[in-house]
């Protein structure tokens, strides 16, 4: 980790998580290092995503091709994203701020379409990672500029230290699983968001709530890149994991069919 950070920042970055659940850290990348991720994930969009079964793609409107909101496990489609992931700066921050070996689980492209982008509904990632113990973190990596308008995201400061809320179905692809009960007092309270620059990090722990608004600009897209990372102590239950998988890839694979 040293050779990714120095210690006073370490130390600095590490006490911030561990208080709020999340961390903010802007220019985590450089200008140059964004665009050469632009440039990867448009020839990959272009060339693979066509192909690519539903399970693995998602769309607002499949039969929209500039509609698409998500793409899973990019470091199988390149390896400019295999580098990006393992051995990496991401990887020594999850590390860092775990205090573990950590295991990397997906990496993800993420987007909002100017006008019918999604709400992204609250949520904890710890509800779909299931793991005993609940140690992991997401990473989302702003590729351009996210305010207000086209879908900031939010964060209840602190939610990561009160276990895990009541769940159920959303109807929104790709969170499947939205919280039951958000919107408690304490909740608004606590609740802040971050605008950010391309290149700005944004870290949370797997326990913490958190949402996105939607994107209401008629021009701008929301594009960003997503990490996870499981700490090495923490056991998923690979059976409950994989019952839950396949029931939403029959029902993507449903809605495809549907559509078609």
């Amino acid at each position: 980790m040293s050779d990714f950070f120095d210690g006073a920042t370490s130390s600095k970055w590490q006490a911030s998580f561990q208080r709020d659940g999340f961390l903010y850290i802007p220019g985590f990348l450089s200008g140059s290092e964004v665009g050469a991720a632009i440039n990867r994930l448009d020839t990959l969009i272009l060339d693979k995503v066509p192909s690519m079964p539903p399970e693995q793609a998602f769309y607002e409107d499949r039969d929209d091709p500039s509609t698409l909101k998500q793409i899973q496990s990019l470091y199988d489609h390149h390896t400019y994203f295999y580098d990006m992931m393992f051995g990496s700066r991401f990887e020594a921050l999850a590390a860092l701020l775990l205090n573990d070996r950590v295991v990397g689980r997906n990496m993800q492209y993420f987007n909002k379409p100017p006008r019918i982008g999604q709400p992204t509904p609250p949520h904890q990632d710890g509800y779909y990672f299931m793991l005993e113990p609940n140690e992991a973190v997401t990473m989302w990596l702003g590729l351009e500029t996210v305010d207000e308008e086209n879908g900031c995201v939010r964060y209840v400061r602190g939610s990561h230290r009160k276990g895990m809320r009541s769940h159920g179905r959303t109807g929104v692809l790709g969170f499947s699983q939205g919280m039951t009960d958000y919107g408690r007092p304490e909740d608004h309270a606590q609740e802040v968001f971050f605008r950010t620059s391309p290149g700005d990090l944004l870290v949370h722990h797997a326990l913490t709530i958190h949402r996105a608004d939607g994107n209401r600009s008629t021009s701008r897209t929301r594009r960003a890149l997503g990490f996870i990372y499981y700490a090495k102590r923490a056991q998923e239950d690979t059976v409950a994991k994989m019952t839950y998988q396949q029931k939403l890839a029959d029902e993507l694979r449903a809605a495809a069919d549907i559509k078609g």
